[in-house]
């Protein structure tokens, strides 16, 4: 039913996507889009494309608000990275087939009227088939940057500065030996042309390659044109070959900034999904959820360089907190406090993160997520908070990895489910089978019994002697066969609950065959039936169980041979094993039956010549009783035909005392 309903749910082929930002308002455009995908019954993304920019304290933990409120809302979070935000976008839209885009107004309005084009703008020109909703917002927010100055350039460090310095020194110099060495102007360009591709590569940001830039040209026209150290110049081509040697110099910069970027972000995916693939393949490799837990967190242990506290969820309750970390640190014990443990309960019961940088608990040492999957928690994962905070690159990687644990979690559950599940549906077949043996098969003999009684009780003055003996022995017959019977279900029912406690002795095994056989000695007539045992062999044995090994045993030839057919039972001493054997001269097992012979209510197509069948549980119990005693049961062919039943069992150890 549930499975119904999942499907059904997506019938309209909606695929609804909610921009996240950090702005205060993307939590009331990620309600609104989470509620137009309900009533649609359509699939719900957020998706947040990380860009170079840098966002402060108080922007980054706005975003991690607004990306947790999408999950609460049954968004599936889908985290990017690249500079062109609509790009990313559009081409998720166009692989994951998304029909609605719901994005706020601040992010869709043009700044002056020769403004850059809008992410709405961009959106409608590269995905023209997705509806986009733009919602109202009333908030004035600008987005604040942190170590930003124009154009989005991050201050440079010291360390850059000097490399600009440095190279432009250098380029200098390189020109000063060429002008020297009469090379023409042209390759003198191409080497400050080089020197600010080099400052690009070599520092971070768009700053220091378009100072290069500037002062590239300023000192080539400074030091190295007619007349020296003065802007001036007597050629008249020479401005027009500043301004080329400008614009290919920013033109240079930007290409090789933006290059480097582009490949950091690029490393940075690389490494996320190499840590994913490197998660799923040891999750797979995990054979329980104490396994799933460790890997889990000895990856984020790595991939943040500190402890990792975890919790998992007991039958009564939550465990004891557990600390993975890839090196001792002092400041991991505060993490197992018992204030922090009150978050962490608050998390397991609610299924909802607390702790650091949320309103729950927020002066807790780490941020505790909950392993949940669909409506089941299996644990709590801590991240701590210090010495710095994760940033969203970092965030995106430990949520993909926490969900990763709990699907692992989620398959192993199910999978017992599925185990116990079968184990139930078999035992219930087995009782189902033992019932309708039972009914089945008791039947005849208690008829028998009834039956016999009736006729002793009404007409018992109408028989003669020899008629009543032989009823007297028809009752007799049935009601050891029941007693046998009964015997058997009581030893299986033992058997199975683990209640059959073995009372071990030191026994000879010719006087145990001999009582079994002796058990049979009524029923047997009609067969011949022979005892052949090497003289004094003292087995481990409990001697009641093996009795009634012996008794399964020569009771089953009886039954399947025909009258006048010979039975064996013989004993010899083989290593340090006692070998008993039951061999008979019938007609013998057909190759098909052999391999379910010793399976439970197995009774074969042979007829019992009594009318009687066996509830093929006997030959199971055999071999239940022997290998108990660390001996084994096994059938072979008796040659020209038969069958042989052998089983094995322990020698004693006899000391000699002087």
């Amino acid at each position: 039913m549930k499975v119904q309903t999942e499907q059904s749910k997506f019938d309209t082929d909606e695929h609804i996507l909610v921009c996240l930002s950090s702005s205060p308002s993307n939590a009331r455009i990620i309600h609104t889009a989470a509620k137009m995908a309900k009533v649609l019954h359509a699939r719900f993304t957020a998706i947040y494309v990380q860009t170079d920019t840098v966002i402060n304290d108080e922007d980054q933990s706005r975003l991690s608000q607004n990306i947790q409120l999408a999950q609460r809302l049954g968004a599936e979070i889908v985290m990017t990275h690249g500079e062109n935000v609509a790009l990313q976008i559009s081409e998720y839209v166009r692989l994951s087939d998304v029909t609605k885009i719901v994005i706020g107004q601040s992010s869709a309005r043009r700044r002056g009227l020769f403004g850059r084009p809008t992410l709405t703008e961009k959106l409608i020109s590269s995905a023209p088939d997705v509806d986009i909703h733009i919602i109202p917002d009333a908030l004035n927010y600008t987005k604040s940057h942190r170590r930003r100055l124009f154009f989005g350039a991050e201050i440079p460090s010291l360390r850059d500065i000097a490399v600009t310095v440095l190279a432009l020194a250098v380029c200098t110099a390189i020109g000063f030996l060429f002008d020297h060495l009469d090379f023409p102007d042209t390759n003198i360009v191409t080497v400050y042309i080089l020197g600010v591709l080099m400052i690009s590569v070599l520092t971070k940001g768009y700053l220091c390659s378009m100072a290069g830039s500037l002062l590239s040209v300023v000192l080539f026209g400074f030091f190295l044109t007619e007349p020296r150290l003065s802007f001036q110049t007597y050629a008249v081509g020479y401005p027009i070959t500043f301004a080329v040697m400008l614009a290919s110099s920013v033109l240079t910069g930007t290409l090789a900034s933006k290059l480097k970027d582009h490949a950091r972000l690029s490393a940075r995916s690389a490494f996320r999904v190499q840590v994913l693939f490197d998660t799923d393949r040891l999750l797979q490799k995990a054979k329980s959820n104490d396994d799933v837990l460790s890997v889990t967190c000895m990856q984020l242990s790595r991939l943040l360089d500190r402890s990792i506290v975890a919790y998992m969820k007991g039958e009564n309750g939550m465990l004891s907190g557990r600390l993975y970390a890839e090196k001792k640190d002092t400041y991991a014990e505060k993490l197992l406090s018992d204030a922090e443990r009150q978050t962490a309960e608050w998390v397991l019961q609610n299924g909802r993160r607390a702790g650091a940088a949320t309103a729950q608990f927020g002066k807790s040492e780490c941020l505790y997520l909950a392993i949940r999957a669909g409506g089941r928690v299996y644990g709590v994962i801590g991240i701590p908070m210090k010495p710095e905070k994760p940033d969203s690159f970092e965030s995106s990687i430990v949520l993909s990895v926490v969900n990763e644990c709990a699907l692992a979690m989620d398959n192993a559950h199910n999978a017992a489910e599925k185990e116990r599940a079968a184990d139930f549906a078999k035992s219930e077949q087995l009782r189902a089978d033992l019932l309708r043996s039972i009914s089945h098969d008791l039947r005849t003999p208690l008829c028998s019994v009834s039956g016999n009684a009736d006729t002793l009780l009404h007409n018992g003055n109408c028989l003669d002697e020899a008629t009543k003996q032989q009823i007297y022995k028809d009752i007799y017959d049935d009601s050891e066969w029941l007693i046998g019977v009964v015997e058997n279900l009581l030893y299986v029912t033992r058997l199975n609950d683990g209640r059959l406690k073995l009372e071990l002795t030191d026994q000879l095994v010719d006087e145990v065959v001999n009582e079994a056989v002796s058990h049979l000695k009524k029923k047997s007539v009609g067969h011949k039936v022979t005892v052949r045992c090497d003289d004094l062999i003292l087995a481990r044995m409990d001697a009641q169980l093996i009795v009634q090994v012996i008794v399964n045993l020569i009771d089953n030839a009886l039954k399947y041979t025909e009258q006048g057919s010979e039975i064996c039972v013989s004993a010899e001493k083989q290593g340090g094993d006692a070998v008993i054997r039951v061999t008979d001269n019938g007609n013998g097992i057909a190759d098909d039956m052999k391999p379910h012979i010793f399976e439970m209510f197995y009774t074969g197509k042979n007829t019992v010549a009594d009318s009687r069948r066996s509830f093929g549980i006997g030959l199971t119990l055999c071999k239940s009783i022997v290998e108990l005693h660390g001996g084994t049961l096994t059938l072979t062919d008796n040659v020209p035909h038969g069958c042989i039943f052998t089983f094995t069992l322990p020698l004693s150890e006899v000391t000699l005392n002087e």
